[in-house]
């Protein structure tokens, strides 16, 4: 299902840049019946919109919340999905010796957040059903793919007919990890050193709640 790859550069200019040059390798999916594009909120929104306008295809909003070790919440022990899905990474749990309790209190505060996007997000329109379909699953990018993996588990529960990840930049060694979890991984830039998601852009701002709405509402306009 790849596209032309030689147009793609060696960064991205922005999220929207980085979502027309993953749309251009995923030509094989456009105007067909069966394909949802899954934006995981806030930063794969942008990035989910323009292959959405580029396959011709609905995009959904979908909402991760990494749960981070307390004091270093940058280091991701787990994530909630919409759904209700937890994903622990159980060698972290084991290594700092996380106990049971207080991965459950910091679940439940984080499953608080993720419900209250979800309401402000979505509003009142039901989910998109994706049972028997292709669900392109997208980001702005992955490091240690926690936020991937409990997505990943979240839309399988569903019986999709196909899972397809789609992130514009990502560390080699988790789209290797990843690929023996999906049907399909593309990533144009998978650098070994890759550091972060941040520096393969040359505009990475932080998105805003007010962001994601307004870009769902551009999306909900070109379905019209």
């Amino acid at each position: 299902m790849r596209g032309d790859q030689s147009s793609i550069p060696g960064r991205f200019r922005d999220r929207a840049h980085a979502g027309r040059c993953l749309g251009s390798l995923l030509s094989g999916y456009a105007r067909r019946d069966d394909v949802v594009v899954l934006a995981l909120a806030r930063g794969g929104v942008p990035v989910g919109l323009e292959i959405a306008r580029m396959l011709g295809a609905p995009l959904e909003v979908f909402v991760v919340r990494k749960l981070g070790v307390p004091g270093h919440e940058e280091l991701a022990f787990g994530a909630l999905a919409s759904g209700g899905v937890r994903v622990l990474n159980q060698d972290v749990v084991r290594q700092l010796g996380l106990r049971s309790n207080l991965i459950d209190a910091i679940s439940d505060r984080e499953r608080g957040e993720l419900e209250r996007r979800e309401r402000l997000y979505r509003g009142e329109r039901l989910p998109i059903a994706l049972s028997g379909r292709t669900v392109i699953v997208v980001d702005d990018g992955l490091a240690t793919g926690a936020s991937m993996r409990a997505a990943i588990a979240a839309v399988r529960v569903q019986a999709p007919a196909r899972i397809v990840v789609a992130v514009p930049t990502a560390a080699a060694e988790t789209c290797s990890l990843l690929r023996t979890e999906v049907d399909e991984l593309v990533s144009p830039l998978t650098p070994e050193k890759f550091q972060a998601v941040s520096l393969w852009y040359d505009y990475f701002e932080q998105l805003t709640d007010a962001d994601v709405r307004e870009l769902l509402e551009k999306a909900e306009e070109i379905d019209r």
